[in-house]
């Protein structure tokens, strides 16, 4: 089936959650309400086959205007491995001081780390999500590096730099000393 036809099936089975279809170069967005998501990509992965995850990324519109268009969105890059078909999801997060969005890893366990870098770099938090964490910024980092009015830190270092810094010098002990070899095969130190 082609993406336009199954984003008019999902706007048949969800009338009150669609709020725009977009078509360009043969891609289709679906623009949505965050509160049906999960319901979404089960009908959209049970009845379109729709049976991997592409992407899943988190945007801060904060200097974007337009109709329908929140603060926080989550992008759903969708495929349908038997069918050939791809469709991508727009849900649209009200702004709010912690925005947040139900887990699809019901749907597709290979969401979990995508969830959790979305949560960590632009804040928004996923409900029912079973290890919500900070994936790639230390425990204890303050802020979300990837929201519009995250600040510029200039000279000053995240407050646990320092620790890390004597935690890499004291481990480099146990580093691995290979020869090195030249471009000719032979061993040189």
């Amino acid at each position: 089936m082609e993406p336009i036809r199954i984003a008019h099936d999902l706007e048949e089975n969800f009338p009150d959650s669609i709020l725009g279809i977009h078509e360009h170069m043969g891609q289709v967005s679906v623009l949505v309400h965050a509160e049906f998501i999960l319901l979404m990509c089960m009908f959209l992965k049970g009845k379109h086959r729709m049976n991997h995850l592409n992407c899943l990324c988190g945007v801060d519109n904060l200097t974007r205007k337009g109709k329908f268009i929140e603060r926080f969105e989550v992008i759903y890059q969708l495929y349908s491995i038997d069918n050939r078909t791809s469709l991508r999801l727009k849900a649209q997060i009200p702004n709010s001081a912690h925005p947040a969005i139900d887990s699809i890893t019901s749907v597709w366990t290979g969401a979990d780390w995508l969830e959790r870098e979305t949560y960590d770099l632009v804040g928004i938090a996923f409900n029912n999500h079973p290890n919500l964490k900070r994936i790639l910024t230390p425990d204890g980092f303050e802020g979300h590096p990837l929201q519009k009015e995250y600040k510029l830190r200039g000279d000053t270092e995240w407050s646990g730099f320092t620790e890390l810094k004597e935690k890499a010098k004291q481990l480099q002990e146990f580093d691995f000393n290979f020869p090195k070899v030249s471009k000719g095969g032979d061993l040189y130190d």
